[in-house]
């Protein structure tokens, strides 16, 4: 049976992305035998010619680096979400031919933090400065209630999070990489840097650790969530973050309740095959 109803990926580089694992997982449980779900290796001088050619049997996108902020251009609208952090991760099309922008990535990192009992902290740590910490402070505007510490490499970085603290209303304080083994005394603490750069400030884990909201999930565990869970701390990963914000974005795309746990099953299946 042909899909009439498509839905897909984009980004560049696009061939690992787990999101189509996720997303057909869904739609198989969910009995949706007429939609598909893709992946298209997009870059920012690809993606106005890619929008434009797209027919009435699109139902929606979910965008990857380099694209969430060159969609929004591109769209009819934005919620206030993604408006807050300029970042666009999910395109959904509707029936009267618009093109509207959401972020899942923000509440789907509320969600993973939810699920593992954190729903309030005093005060946080942000690892790095690039754009998923801009979506890290967003999270954190809402279930933070004090200050955020930042912990970044360069000034350039260091104004940006005080800009993004400013814009989102977050108690935003800048401390030099060099002092990062002090991060891992908060009580949550959200690494969003490039594989192997936290590395080093694993043999710094305290004894009795807050929670570590790691984003990234491919290699995982890294080396600082393998230590952090040795001391039976709770551990965020960046597979629970991609679900949550898959799970949004299913929903908002089928209008149907996304099945969670099927979804996360197809992740973990996707990520060990990958390791063989």
């Amino acid at each position: 049976m042909s899909a009439t109803h498509r839905a897909a990926v984009l980004g560049s580089p696009i061939a690992h992305s787990l999101s189509p694992a996720l997303h057909r997982a869904a739609y198989a449980e969910l009995g949706l035998e007429d939609w598909s779900y893709d992946r298209h290796d997009i870059d920012e001088a690809a993606l106005p010619g890619f929008i434009k050619n797209l027919d009435a049997s699109w139902a929606g996108l979910s965008l990857t680096m380099p694209l969430k902020r060159a969609i929004i251009p591109l769209l009819d609208g934005i919620s206030d979400t993604a408006a807050s952090v300029e970042a666009v991760n999910t395109v959904v099309f509707t029936e009267d031919g618009r093109r509207l922008g959401d972020n899942t990535d923000i509440p789907g990192m509320v969600a993973a933090l939810r699920e593992r009992g954190v729903e309030k902290v005093e005060s946080a740590a942000v690892l790095g400065a690039g754009a998923t910490a801009s979506s890290a402070l967003a999270a954190l505007a809402e279930i933070c209630t004090g200050p955020v510490t930042a912990y970044v490499r360069s000034a350039a970085r260091a104004e940006e999070m005080r800009g993004w603290g400013a814009r989102l209303g977050v108690d935003v304080r800048i401390a030099d990489w060099a002092e990062a083994d002090d991060a891992l005394r908060a009580p949550l603490v959200i690494a969003t840097t490039p594989a192997g750069t936290t590395d080093d400030l694993a043999g710094s884990v305290p004894s009795a650790p807050g929670t570590l909201f790691d984003v990234l999930y491919d290699p995982w565990p890294t080396a600082l969530a393998s230590r952090w869970a040795a001391t039976g701390a709770g551990v965020v990963g960046g597979l629970d973050l991609l679900v949550h914000q898959a799970v949004l974005q299913v929903e908002q795309m089928t209008g149907l309740d996304a099945p969670l746990a099927v979804m996360r099953a197809a992740g973990e299946a996707a990520l060990a095959a990958r390791s063989h």
